[in-house]
């Protein structure tokens, strides 16, 4: 009696943490209960009081879930807590709890399967599972068994996370799947053959699902098991697990040579079920039916090889899957079809396979007609007006559904042939046009989806039509332009023919009507609308700027007619149109061009840079000037060397402003980053015509990195480098010598501004310094490695290396890596080469120079990297991270294992394994001695992995319990 008060006052405070996790209290308590809870699973105490959780019949269910969950972490991740001859002990504990919880709760039950299989694997000793559970079991709890022996394989396969070598592992995956297939296969023909139910329990169903990844399909399709799996799909509820049964036997036979018997087994089998599809579509049963449709689609694409290759013997299935298509009244089953499609397409279109593309054909041509029907709108409810009934979230499913249909009906294209599916695009327009056209007004056009879907399917079509098609779009465009003014009809007529400009720069002949039919949408009472029109301008303005160039003055009347009445994306879509124009003007004409465009923006800028006194007023300011960027984007004339470039004469008179802009407004991030944007353009358009106005330029970047501490003036100041480096074209010495003193000067303020304030309150600011200081090393190896500034930025990026955000430590990672390369002969990052256009070769002095920098600053590095992928780095840094300590070890080998040596030695006693330490220490030598230093990559990332896992990384359960209170059936 004592024991058990002892274990309930053990386990009290778990209780009470659980109870906390799910009850309705401030997230305060909640967040201190979690914690609690997150350090009790990583504890030496967590064993045993898990055990009594689990044993206690006063114990809630949701508790004893956490604690059979927290059982397995501690098996997976801290085994190495017990002492070896204890583990039998555990084995059997846990086989006896799995005995007491086979009726159930399952969640339960699982977690245990769990447990009990990451067991079997790490005890590579114990030889007969299958038996040893079997027994415990015994032959009343079926089920339990059935359990088992599915989480057998998946957990084994993801084995890796059990602390095995490479080489146990297979072994151990060998002895525990391969070697007891067969008899698993017996077992589970056994229970099939003695259980009237078995062929509508999805347990035994989900087990051959399981064990597929071990035993060959055609064994299963020539078993008694391929007739219980079929008879699943007559019951509701084993329905789900037959069809994920057959969806996963394809799998096997995606080496459709290899497994031709087992296809043509299957595929009558198959083919049997093609009533279901009829069926479950007259029933309206949703899910049955999706269930149907993935077993046709997920054949189709495993068997597409064959279907290519024999369309005679496979066409049935195809024409199932375009039964389903045409079938599926709610259109929730057919994107499963999409990819079958795409990959069919991919074949018939090969050369070897015209005589399938021509057999397909007639198919394909149907699944047009399905498509676009099924790109029609719903008809609103009677009485409603909204077409989803206010559902938002079925609107957005509705609008990305439609998006991948017009990818289906590009495959249509390629198939059938652009022509014959535009003219289906025509046909079902006249259609319309001839039964509605003289019933519809601008109020009231009836049936309006029947004439919107097809202009959808124009539009989605348009990538594949060639610009000189001569055949249905000459009929089709005029068509469009005259149709009535609906709103959703307009919107999807402008957006088509944004997708045809190409076209019409081949047919001047049709530029007016479209042109104004855009221009004259820009007055429509529908945002939408409107949106699209600035769209479709943008592509007739780049598309046809030869044959709008005549047309300059209309056009800036036209601008400042309509941009102060577009939202911030419109009013750039105009811009390029206008300036794609702007930019074939004749070159005498530019700079007047430019002029009368820009000016009224820049006037704009200042009348709103006078009243922006709140954060709208600031993004007001930020908008407009990214007009102007635009400008400097898409005008770039192209002038002889020495001669005045009219676009930077124009940059010129503005830079002023856009620095007393940039001075006002130091708070401002928008403003800052859009003026920065534009002087980082200004150099990428224009190059070695900005060398006049460079040193204003330069000055007016690091004025505003001095007054703002912002990152974007280190991004433009990176534009800079990049363009006027050592050796670039067209750049004497005198200049490069200044931009990288540009640099410098940056460098400095930047470890300022890093001395002042802690890394996290940096992370942009450090991304764009370790961003410009990689080019600064590819571009100025010499200057930086042999820099006093050297150690000084080296040690900034260890500081750096605290941070956890993604971008800023990638940024800096890369910095080292790309400071690295020049520790050996050919820098892999080098941007340049010599006057005869030699590869840069790297000279003794600076390869000696990066090495004794690494000899002075390298422990802080290892120790800060080596932490970071233990402790806090985010996944995608450690690629980076552990390529860094590969090269310190290729440079350096014996300072770098000492350095690992040191950092393993200042973890927390207990956080690494008995041995452990030793044997990473032992293989890295191993490894060095043998010169195999990058697959010392591989065994840091192990360890860290490994460490992080057990140590750090939260375990499984703590998320389940804020959830909502579970429902457990037996």
């Amino acid at each position: 009696m004592a024991s058990k008060e002892g274990a309930a006052q053990a386990f009290a405070p778990v209780l009470a943490a659980v109870a906390t996790m799910q009850g309705n209290v401030p997230r305060s308590e909640k967040t201190q209960a979690h914690e609690f809870l997150e350090k009790f699973q990583k504890s030496i105490e967590a064993w045993s009081t898990t055990h009594a959780l689990l044993q206690s019949p006063d114990v809630p269910v949701e508790a004893k879930l956490f604690a059979a969950t927290t059982l397995k972490g501690k098996i997976v991740f801290d085994l190495d807590q017990l002492p070896p001859d204890s583990v039998v002990a555990l084995r059997d504990s846990v086989l006896g709890l799995l005995v007491a919880f086979a009726p159930g709760p399952r969640p339960i039950q699982t977690q245990l399967c769990v447990c009990l299989v990451s067991l079997a694997i790490q005890m590579v000793e114990w030889k007969d599972v299958l038996a040893t559970v079997g027994s415990a079991l015994g032959s009343s709890a079926g089920d339990c068994v059935l359990e088992f022996l599915k989480i057998l394989p998946e957990e084994v396969t993801e084995g890796r996370k059990i602390n095995l070598t490479e080489d146990e592992l297979i072994v151990r995956t060998k002895e525990l799947l391969e070697d007891n297939a067969d008899q698993v296969m017996h077992l589970m023909i056994q229970y099939a053959q003695s259980s009237q139910t078995a062929a509508t329990n999805p347990r035994l169903l989900d087990c051959i699902t399981s064990w597929l990844r071990e035993i060959p399909a055609a064994k299963i399709v020539d078993s008694p098991l391929m007739d219980v799996i079929l008879k699943a799909l007559d019951n509701d509820v084993s329905f789900d697990a037959g069809v994920d049964c057959v969806c996963t036997l394809y799998r096997d036979t995606r080496d459709n040579d290899e497994s031709l018997p087992v296809i043509q087994a299957l595929y009558p089998r198959l083919m049997a079920l093609r009533p279901k599809i009829a069926e479950t579509a007259e029933s309206e049963d949703l899910e049955a039916f999706k269930g149907v449709t993935r077993m046709f689609a997920e054949a189709g694409e495993a068997w597409v090889v064959l279907i290519a290759r024999l369309p005679s013997d496979f066409r049935g299935l195809v024409e199932a899957v375009l039964e389903c298509c045409a079938r599926d009244w709610e259109r929730d089953a057919i994107s499963q079809t999409f990819i079958f499609w795409y990959e069919l397409k991919q074949y018939i279109t090969l050369d070897r396979y015209t005589d399938s593309r021509l057999n397909f054909q007639d198919i394909f041509s149907q699944l047009v007609d399905i498509m676009v029907k099924h790109l029609e709108y719903p008809s609103p409810e009677e009485g409603e007006t909204d077409l989803f009934g206010g559902d938002r979230e079925q609107e957005e499913k509705f609008r990305l559904f439609r998006h991948s249909m017009g990818d289906v009906l590009k495959d249509c294209c390629s198939v059938v042939g652009v022509s014959e599916c535009l003219g289906k695009i025509y046909q079902l327009i006249q259609q319309w046009v001839g039964k509605y056209a003289s019933q519809a007004s601008n109020e009231h056009v009836p049936h309006w989806q029947e004439l919107e879907a097809p202009l959808f399917g124009l539009r989605a079509m348009g990538r594949m039509v060639d610009p000189e098609e001569a055949t249905v779009l000459g009929q089709l465009i005029p068509l469009i332009v005259q149709i009535p003014d609906q709103e959703k009809i307009r919107f999807q007529a402008i957006m088509a023919l944004a997708r045809y400009t190409e076209w019409t720069a081949l047919h001047p002949e049709t530029l007016e009507a479209q042109l104004n039919y855009v221009i004259s949408a820009f007055h429509h009472s529908s945002a939408e609308v409107v949106q699209a029109a600035a769209l479709a301008f943008k592509f007739l303005g780049t598309d046809c700027q030869k044959l709008l160039g005549g047309h300059i003055t209309q056009l800036h009347s036209f601008f400042e007619s309509v941009l102060d009445k577009l939202k911030a994306s419109s009013q750039e879509e105009v811009t390029e149109g206008v300036a794609a124009v702007v930019s074939v003007q004749p070159l005498d004409k530019i700079y007047d061009s430019f002029k009368m465009f820009c000016d009224p923006i820049m006037q704009r800028i200042m009348n709103l840079a006078n009243n922006a006194s709140d954060e709208d007023g600031q993004r007001a300011v930020a908008d407009h000037l990214q007009l102007i960027t635009i400008f400097v984007q898409v005008v770039t004339p192209i002038v002889a060397l020495g001669e005045e470039n009219p676009a930077v004469k124009y940059c010129g008179e503005i830079l002023p402003i856009m620095t007393t802009i940039a001075m006002n407004f130091t708070t401002s991030t928008p403003i800052l980053e859009r003026v920065c944007r534009c002087w980082r353009y200004m150099i990428i358009s224009y190059r070695t015509a900005m060398i006049p106005l460079l040193p204003t330029l330069a000055q007016s970047i690091a004025s505003g990195f001095e007054g703002s501490r912002e990152g974007c003036f280190l991004w433009a100041t990176d534009a800079v480098v990049r363009e006027f480096s050592e050796g670039a074209e067209y750049v004497d010495q005198a200049t490069s010598d200044a931009v990288y003193q540009f640099y410098e000067q940056q460098a400095l303020a930047f470890l300022r501004i890093l001395n002042d304030l802690p890394p996290e309150n940096l992370p942009d600011v450090i991304e764009d310094f370790f961003r410009l200081s990689s080019d600064a090393v590819r571009y100025y190896p010499k200057k930086c490695i042999s820099s006093s500034l050297a150690i000084p930025i080296f040690t900034a990026g260890v500081s750096a290396l605290t941070l956890q955000q993604v971008e800023p430590l990638i940024a800096t990672l890369h910095y080292y890596r790309d400071l690295f390369s020049f520790a050996f002969d050919k820098p892999t990052v080098s941007e340049f080469t010599s006057p005869e256009g030699k590869p840069y070769s790297n000279p003794p002095e600076i390869r000696e120079a990066v090495k004794q920098l690494l000899v002075s600053q390298g422990l802080g590095l290892a120790q800060r990297v080596l932490t970071g992928m233990m402790f806090t780095f985010p996944g995608d840094c450690f690629p980076d991270a552990s390529g860094i300590m590969m090269t310190l070890f290729e440079l350096l080998p014996q300072e770098t294992g000492s350095w690992l040596q040191s950092t393993l030695q200042m973890l927390p006693a207990g956080s690494i394994k008995a041995g452990e330490a030793e044997r990473l220490l032992k293989n890295v030598s191993d490894k060095v001695q043998a010169g195999e230093t990058r697959k010392i990559r591989a065994l840091l990332q192990d360890f860290t992995n490994s460490y992080r896992r057990r140590n750090v990384a939260p375990r499984d359960g703590l998320g389940r319990l804020e959830a909502t209170r579970f429902r457990f059936s037996g």
